[in-house]
């Protein structure tokens, strides 16, 4: 493979510029050598233009879609309890668009075209100005079109009134993201002609006998036959994958890796962000331990863990603390094992740390189906008494990794009950699948991650710094089934795309509850603007405060809601390419 250094990826920048420019053409070429002079902005007062800019990641020229020229975007830092406003000018020949995700502000200042306001149109000037009311890290993005994906993403610190209840003696930002040389359209496009376009990681006869030596010929064959007459993939982790997509971290990609400097005995804050279009990152440090100390922007207990997964749209803080002349990898491997995005903690700029190797690929288990085992059994049982011998042995080892994944579950289940406001639900042709026995999954870190030797962090590991022991319960429920139909690659809440749906209707001051139970074998991060969720984790005591809840597949999940912003607003999964339908207006009356 020919070497790809920074030198040649300036040139190539360069050489691009002289391919590309006429007379009249006046698109920015992004130079990476003069980014550091304005990667931030701070302040109250902000000017940001959404452009065309040509850039180069994979060594071929190509147009992004960025803010100031850049990819990404500047970061924005403001302090909380200011006011800020923020001068957005579209330079595009196409409608823009800013949302601040998770912030808290009026919803005509959220950025949503359709919900929130028109949009920017061409040639025109918006601006957005609102009080800061929170702290810590977030994020901005289009929340037009397919903008996002091509470059329409920036990251937001907000420093607090008060300090933070840790020490650090340096920050870094690292936001993670997927570049693909394709247009959108055309990566959409193609997953709407066939759902497992950009999959190459699919079973082959190898990989079965391989769970021939692990299980044994009789259950692997049962496993394989499942599968195959339900007509899905059990390696149907990612629709996007490493195929197209080159992973960056700050807008670089590996082969020019992200480079963050520590001196002796420093502490160093990293503040992670997920800002890709569709990918999840698994992310770790080898040899390092992390300390998570916040999520979503929120301030939690501290946990030390070796790994976490970041689900699209997600925040989390670490604290690590680097020892004297290391090197270290900020390794952020996809979901799918398809690609990694890598970023360098050095002591000394010329030094490299080792590169660890990608984790194996995994396959969805029947958990990820949330399928129910008695069933399956009862039914292998008529075809034979020995098979139905073998498949229990299986099963017992699943029974117990999935017990152990769910012991914050039975205090959930136990809840008081309050009413179920029932929601308008369908079973149509938008369907393909609908789990059998869904389970709270909240100490399972997920596929892939699951009993690999490290300490990884799961959702049942956040507690909230303050207690909410006396937050008011539930007034009533509201259950969201996310569905899907991967043949056809449609997306939809309650079996019904966002255009044929009714708004949820919610009432200012009260208290819900919400349930989603997921119905497909993807991961779901889901979204509701302008209100937190508290995140129902089995400890009433200390629910985290979250603006993304990720759903796993086959599972269940709830949240608390406090109504406390009147107007329109989005949600949905994050996504990029399921969000056009899996997508709801919710209005506060």
């Amino acid at each position: 493979m020919k070497q790809f250094n920074r030198r040649t990826f300036i040139k190539s920048i360069i050489a691009s510029s002289v391919l590309i420019s006429s007379p009249q053409n006046s698109f920015a070429i992004q130079d990476i050598q003069k980014r550091k002079k304005t990667e931030e902005l701070s302040g109250n007062t902000f000017y940001l233009s959404i452009n065309k800019t040509i850039v180069n990641i994979t060594g071929k020229p190509t147009f992004a879609t960025t803010v100031n020229d850049m990819l990404q975007g500047p970061t924005l830092r403001w302090k909380e309890g200011e006011e800020v406003t923020i001068h957005v000018t579209n330079n595009l020949d196409e409608d823009t668009s800013i949302h601040w995700h998770g912030i808290i502000l009026p919803y005509k200042m959220d950025g949503v075209p359709g919900i929130s306001f028109k949009g920017i149109k061409p040639k025109e000037t918006f601006t957005y100005k609102f009080k800061v009311e929170q702290s810590g890290t977030y994020w901005y993005h289009s929340h037009s079109g397919f903008q996002e994906q091509t470059g329409v993403y920036g990251s937001i610190i907000i420093d607090p009134i008060e300090k933070d209840p840790y020490d650090y003696d340096k920050e870094y930002i690292i936001a993670l993201s997927d570049w693909s040389d394709e247009k959108p359209r055309s990566i959409y496009r193609n997953l709407k002609l066939q759902a497992d376009y950009y999959n190459f990681q699919q079973l082959t006869v190898s990989d079965f006998w391989d769970d021939v030596k692990e299980d044994g010929f009789v259950v692997a064959f049962n496993k394989r036959k499942m599968w195959n007459e339900m007509r899905m993939n059990s390696r149907d982790i990612s629709d996007v994958t490493g195929y197209t997509y080159t992973y960056l971290i700050n807008g670089l990609p590996s082969k020019i890796p992200f480079k963050a400097l520590f001196e002796s005995g420093e502490k160093i804050l990293l503040r992670f962000i997920n800002s890709a279009a569709m990918t999840f990152f698994d992310v770790r440090i080898p040899d390092l331990k992390m300390t998570v100390v916040a999520a979503d922007g929120n301030n939690i207990q501290p946990v030390s863990v070796d790994e976490f997964r970041i689900g699209v749209a997600e925040t989390y803080d670490v604290i690590v603390e680097p020892k004297k002349n290391n090197s270290y990898a900020i390794f952020a491997q996809s979901i799918d094992r398809s690609g990694y995005a890598l970023g360098i903690l050095t002591s000394d700029i010329n030094s490299l740390p080792i590169i660890p190797q990608m984790d194996k690929i995994s396959n969805l288990t029947h958990a990820d189906m949330g399928m129910n085992m008695e069933h399956n059994m009862m039914a292998m049982e008529k075809e034979n008494d020995h098979q139905m011998q073998n498949m229990q042995q299986m099963d017992h080892s699943k029974h117990s990794m999935h017990e152990k994944h769910m012991n914050s579950s039975t205090s959930l289940n136990k809840k008081a009950k309050i009413p179920i406001t029932k929601i308008e639900e369908s079973t149509g042709y938008q369907t393909d699948m609908r789990v059998q026995n869904p389970q709270y999954r909240l100490n399972d870190p997920g596929i892939g991650l699951r009993d690999n030797g490290r300490r990884v962090l799961s959702y049942v590991d956040l507690k909230s710094l303050r207690s909410t022991k006396e937050d008011k319960y539930p007034d009533r429920e509201i259950v969201l089934r996310l569905t899907g139909n991967m043949e056809r690659y449609m997306w939809s809440i309650n079996g019904i795309a966002y255009k044929d749906a009714k708004p949820l209707m919610f009432k200012y001051g009260e208290r819900l509850r919400i349930t989603y139970i997921n119905d497909t074998m993807m991961n779901h991060p889901m979204h509701l603007h302008g209100l937190w969720s508290d995140l129902e984790t089995g400890d009433d005591n200390y629910l985290p405060r979250k603006h993304t809840v990720v759903v796993q597949p086959g599972s269940k999940i709830s949240f608390r809601v406090t109504v406390d912003a009147k107007g329109e607003w989005a949600y949905h999964c994050h996504l990029i390419y399921h969000m056009t339908d899996m997508f709801r207006k919710v209005i506060v009356t």
